[in-house]
């Protein structure tokens, strides 16, 4: 070897020695976790002091008989739970509320997709439907039920149409019936609500590719068989999401109800929100309404997780 080959070759630098990255990705991790964590610290106190610790207490508060605004209360074990349960009142509001929510689910979801379905089709006024469908959603429920009860009213605006028609001796009591009055809740809700639940199966409807729908028109398939074997398969996601919503919004139906029947009349509309206000508000049963909130916690958590499993068990 000649000198200067020999200087090139000490010139050379030897080979790095390549080190694995993944501890340090590792390391670089486990500080970004700590730092976020850190950071969610005082949000997570805050939620802590102000849903937890409430939650916690009103769940123990439950078991007594405090009114409200006593200091002193008595620890009553399970009274006010068995009272629910046996009371003819809270087990026709806990009826009540299973119907309504049934009744609010079945119309609004159907109307819903009807009313999507036709806001999807080629009419030249499907975005002015579209807006006047959906605007109903963002009215305050206070100010609907209450321009509801103004037109129920014996000498309200749909009498007056229904005498117009010549139908006034057939008009009923429409918040004076029992029936009546849980059908003017449903109509209402369902009203406000559908335009909501139409949205959701538009954007399910608009993610359905259209070479499904051509493929199927080209095999022979007509407009209803198109819907029930491509079009409603393929809404599954859209149609677990507005049956939860809407399960858990008729569940915990009050302003409506509280606003337009005020649970009347005789008690015939109480729900378990109504009757819960009532007891734990007007009646300075406390305790009894805690415990009233707790059953229906779990009635909506019930049902909240069976339809989700439900969708889960349907999807696989």
């Amino acid at each position: 070897m000649s000198i200067l080959e020999a200087r090139e070759a000490a010139t050379v630098p030897a080979d790095p020695v390549h080190e694995d990255p993944r501890p340090r990705r590792r390391f670089v991790g486990v500080a970004q976790s700590k730092a976020l964590l850190l950071l969610a610290i005082p949000a997570l106190l805050f939620y802590g002091f102000a849903v937890i610790v409430p939650s916690i207490r009103g769940a123990v508060l439950a078991f007594t008989n405090w009114d409200g605004l006593s200091q002193n209360y008595d620890f009553v074990g399970f009274a006010n739970f068995v009272r629910i349960f046996t009371s003819d009142s809270s087990l026709e509001a806990l009826k009540m509320t299973l119907i309504f929510a049934f009744a609010v689910t079945v119309l609004q979801n159907g109307i819903g997709l009807l009313l999507a379905l036709g806001v999807n089709s080629g009419l030249k006024s499907r975005n002015f439907l579209r807006v006047l469908f959906f605007a109903p959603v963002v009215i305050t429920p206070v100010v609907v039920a209450y321009l509801w009860k103004f037109m129920l009213t014996p000498d309200g605006a749909v009498n007056g149409v229904l005498d117009g028609l010549g139908l006034g001796d057939v008009a009923p009591s429409w918040l004076g019936d029992p029936f009546w009055a849980a059908f003017s809740i449903v109509m209402m809700v369902v009203w406000q609500h559908a335009g909501y639940s139409m949205v959701i199966y538009l954007a399910g409807l608009q993610s359905i590719p259209q070479e499904v729908n051509e493929a199927a028109a080209v095999d022979g398939a007509g407009a209803w068989r198109r819907f029930w074997s491509v079009t409603w398969p393929l809404l599954a996601p859209a149609t677990a999401i507005n049956v939860m919503l809407t399960i858990i919004g008729g569940l915990k139906m009050f302003t409506e109800v509280f606003v337009l029947t005020a649970g009347g009349p005789g008690g015939s509309t109480e729900t378990l929100s109504t009757l819960l206000y009532k007891s734990a508000f007007q009646f300075n049963e406390f305790g009894y309404g805690i415990a009233l909130a707790l059953v229906l916690a779990v009635v909506v958590a019930i049902f909240s997780v069976g339809q989700q499993r439900l969708s889960r068990k349907g999807n696989d």
